[in-house]
C-alpha cells in the first residue's frame, strides 16, 4: 500500500502544480487584456495630455511641448505645440463640450468636421474604438477624420498656402460631454504611422 501511495503521491503533486500554473497563466492573461483595454499605449518618448474626459499622447520627442493653461485658448482643455523659429508647425489640441445637442460619436464628428474649414480636403472617415474602462461603454466609440488643408498664416502659423495635414477624433465621454482631439502639422512632418499612433494613444474616461 505504501508503494502504491508512493507512486500516486508525486503524480498528484505534479497535477496540482500544473493546475496552479495554468490558473496563474490564465489570470495573467486576463489581467493583461483588461489593462490593454483600460489604458491606451503611448509610444516611447511621447508625453501625455490629461483632461477630465480623456488622456492623449503627443510626440514630445519630436519637439512638441505642453502649453501652459494660462497661454492656451479658452476653447482648449489641453494643448501641445511644436514651434520652429517662432512658427507653430504642429499642434495637438483637446476640446471638451465644444458643441450643443451632441449625444454620440456621429454627432460629435459632424460638429467637429464642420469646423475644420472650407479649404480642407477630407481623405478618410472611419469609426474607431478607443481604450477605456468597461464602465465607459459607448463612450469608447469615436469617429476619426483624416484631412489636408492649407495654412492661413495667422497667429504664428506657417505662411499662407503652406500644405498641412491633420487628423481628428471626436466622440462623447462617459458623462455625455462631447470631445474632439486634433493633431495638425506641416504636411510630411508626421507620417501615417505617427497619426495612427496618435489616435491609438487616446484613452477615454
Amino acid at each position: 500500500m505504501r508503494g502504491s501511495l508512493g507512486v500516486r503521491g508525486p503524480r498528484t503533486a505534479r497535477r496540482r502544480v500544473k493546475a496552479a500554473a495554468v490558473a496563474v497563466a490564465a489570470a495573467a492573461l486576463l489581467a493583461g487584456c483588461g489593462g490593454d483595454e483600460d489604458t491606451a499605449s503611448v509610444p516611447e518618448g511621447w508625453g501625455t495630455l490629461d483632461t477630465g474626459s480623456l488622456r492623449v499622447g503627443y510626440p514630445k520627442n519630436d519637439g512638441y511641448e505642453e502649453q501652459p493653461a494660462g497661454e492656451r485658448a479658452k476653447a482648449n482643455a489641453a494643448v501641445a505645440l511644436k514651434e520652429e523659429d517662432g512658427i507653430r508647425t504642429g499642434m495637438v489640441s483637446v476640446q471638451l463640450d465644444f458643441a450643443t445637442g451632441v449625444h454620440d460619436a456621429a454627432g460629435a464628428a459632424a460638429a467637429a468636421g464642420a469646423g475644420i474649414g472650407l479649404s480642407t480636403t477630407r481623405k478618410a472617415t472611419e469609426d474607431v474604438r478607443l481604450a477605456g474602462p468597461d464602465s465607459a461603454g459607448e463612450a469608447r466609440d469615436a469617429r476619426r477624420i483624416d484631412y489636408d488643408f492649407t495654412a492661413d498664416g495667422q497667429e504664428d502659423t506657417p505662411n499662407a498656402g503652406t500644405p498641412m495635414t491633420g487628423v481628428l477624433v471626436a466622440g462623447v465621454d462617459a458623462k455625455g460631454v462631447p470631445f474632439v482631439v486634433r493633431l495638425n502639422a506641416v504636411k510630411d512632418a508626421v507620417d501615417a504611422k505617427d497619426l495612427d499612433a496618435f489616435v491609438g494613444s487616446i484613452t477615454v474616461k
